[in-house]
């Protein structure tokens, strides 16, 4: 009992600031609703959560959901790994560094919706791989972004003192570069998740993903269910704020290193 009072009074600004948030939110969408008047432009909010639950009975839902998680799991997995490996390299070399800096900075700057299309071509119409290759262009760069930018935020004098006691690559790697690194990478890694979530779905909707919540979000469009449109957009928020809060508690694991 007292561990929940300590959640709640630890939190009670963000607890706060988020039901006034959505409050807000729900006050727009009720004035858009009766200011346009029309369903088929701006849903009731009272049907929208209708299809909302509804859709919780759905098979279809449950698999496009599912499978709009596990493209955005594998993305970030592999944005991970791959962003921490070059952020690794990065940091013990000059060099390196200055290479990647242009490949990152392009590979931010590529338009999105282009590239969805571009990747659906060279991967022969496969739906349901690309949107995940977009989500990897989307967070690889953003990652190694994070990682680059803690690894400057360490004190030089530990760097210092390592190159003078002449610490080998390896050592300063695990036990310098690892222990500082890691409490912040894993405290953003709800926030990545969720954007991925976000860019998967995009990127589901622009290349009609069968099994994916943007397929789904697509077929509602061209069928004109809006009702049930706007429920599987909500469900996508919903999914990506849970993906974040969860995974954002992965820093509680590294307070020993705090």
């Amino acid at each position: 009992m007292t561990a929940v009072k300590n959640f709640f009074k630890e939190r009670k600004f963000n607890i706060i600031g988020s039901v006034t948030a959505v409050i807000l939110m729900w006050l727009v969408w009720i004035t858009a609703y009766y200011c346009v008047g029309n369903k088929l432009i701006v849903p009731s909010f009272t049907e929208t959560l209708a299809r909302f639950f509804k859709n919780f009975a759905s098979a279809e839902f449950w698999a496009g959901l599912g499978g709009s998680l596990l493209r955005t799991l594998a993305a970030f997995l592999v944005s991970l790994i791959g962003a921490a490996v070059c952020a690794a390299f990065a940091a013990l070399s000059k060099v390196f560094k200055a290479i990647l800096k242009p490949v990152m900075t392009l590979i931010r700057v590529l338009p999105t919706l282009a590239v969805s299309l571009i990747i659906l071509k060279l991967t022969l119409g496969n739906r349901s791989v690309s949107p995940a290759i977009v989500t990897v262009l989307v967070l690889f760069p953003a990652i190694y972004a994070q990682l680059t930018a803690a690894t400057e935020g360490i004190d030089r004098g530990l760097t210092e003192m390592a190159q003078v006691y002449n610490i080998s690559r390896r050592n300063r790697l695990f036990k310098i570069y690892l222990p500082l690194v890691l409490p912040n990478t894993l405290s953003q890694t709800g926030a990545n998740i969720s954007l991925g979530l976000k860019v998967t779905v995009s990127a589901e909707v622009l290349v009609n993903t069968a099994k994916g919540l943007g397929g789904m979000v697509q077929e509602s469009s061209l069928s004109a269910e809006i009702a049930n449109l706007a429920a599987l957009t909500l469900a996508a928020v919903v999914a990506g704020l849970l993906l974040d809060i969860a995974f954002s508690q992965l820093k509680w694991l590294t307070y020993k290193w705090n």
